[in-house]
């Protein structure tokens, strides 16, 4: 059962209502010295049971994305200017810190970056994963705690007879699948993993991914999955938003990014970079330059300065969303298109 503040809330799934909708999400990091723009009118919405990828280089807004829906921004620094968060239609900005420390765990679970960080080095595993148990199911009995760890360390594929020993005890990817069971030990309606991969060698990597697939499957559970890696993407998702300097420049299904025939020039500038097996080219294609500085983001398409299709337009205006079907694209080169519609 639920804690208190869960069933208070009125969170039952409706029909036709994403489960998660972000709507001109703005977020910043403010400091004495200076304010980072992290995120820029982002929207994008995850279905029951569906998959969404997020895909960019490292300084997108991804993460701070994944902060925002759980409200984890610093609160020194890390403010939300405007946009919602609807889970199930219900605002997440709007909800007192109490139900949303119930939210967290309880409806919505987050895989953090590093496994190696994300668990406390005193604590034994059961005591980590009892711990989330213990918080959202408050009526369980000290047996039933126990019974529940031994379960979801079965089920990530870990012997419960090690159940008493400590992160250290651990591999890398022994300890990213711990961490994997304390999200998914409450059986949250939304799993956000963020780079669930990055810290593991590349079998290590393979095991856990088809782990999660297997386990979200199995549990009916949506996820929005965070990652630099295209390859990911195409093993998991079923919608994908490309990101860049805290905007969405593409998103669409996961046919439209990589079969579609029409792209941001930032998406094909993340497949070229990708080696290719039947190609002979001694050298990989990267992007040219860097992501413009965050504190001081252009006045129009964020991407101009590194795009070979720049026009002076495109230094300027900031382009509209082309929408085509279920694939949006956000840039001039679109805007002949725009205008037909």
């Amino acid at each position: 059962m639920k804690t208190e503040e869960l069933k208070s809330l009125n969170l039952q799934d409706t029909p036709g209502v994403p489960l998660l909708e972000i709507k001109n999400l703005r977020a910043i990091y403010k400091t004495d010295l200076e304010t980072v723009e992290a995120v820029n009118g982002i929207s994008l919405q995850i279905n029951k049971g569906k998959t969404f990828g997020l895909v960019g280089e490292t300084g997108a807004g991804k993460t701070t994305t994944a902060l925002s829906i759980l409200r984890l921004l610093p609160s020194t620094t890390g403010r939300i200017l405007e946009g919602e968060i609807l889970f199930n239609g219900t605002n997440l900005l709007e909800l007192d810190e109490g139900v949303m420390r119930a939210v967290r765990g309880g409806l919505i679970s987050m895989v953090f970056q590093d496994p190696m960080s994300a668990l406390n080095p005193v604590y034994t595993v059961d005591e980590q994963i009892g711990e989330a148990i213990r918080l959202h199911n408050p009526d369980y009995t000290k047996e039933q705690v126990e019974d529940r760890v031994d379960e979801m360390l079965q089920l990530v594929g870990i012997l419960p007879s090690r159940k008493h020993d400590y992160p250290h005890q651990f591999s890398g990817g022994m300890k990213q699948r711990v961490v994997i069971a304390m999200a998914l030990c409450c059986e949250p309606h939304l799993l956000i993993a963020d780079e669930p991969t990055t810290a593991l060698d590349v079998t290590i990597q393979a095991q856990v991914l088809a782990m999660i697939r297997e386990l979200r499957d199995r549990l009916g559970t949506a996820m929005l999955m965070i990652t630099h890696d295209l390859g990911i993407v195409a093993q998991t998702c079923d919608d994908v938003g490309v990101m860049y300097a805290g905007e969405i420049v593409e998103a669409g299904t996961a046919e439209d990014i990589f079969l579609g025939k029409e792209h941001h020039p930032y998406t094909v500038g993340l497949f070229d970079s990708i080696p290719n097996l039947t190609s002979r080219a001694t050298r990989l294609k990267p992007i040219p330059g860097l992501m413009p500085d965050p504190t001081n983001l252009p006045k129009g398409c964020v991407f101009a300065e590194r795009c070979s299709h720049c026009m002076e337009i495109c230094k300027t205006e900031h382009p509209k969303i082309y929408v085509n079907g279920t694939h949006k694209l956000c840039c001039h080169l679109f805007d002949d298109k725009l205008k037909q519609n």
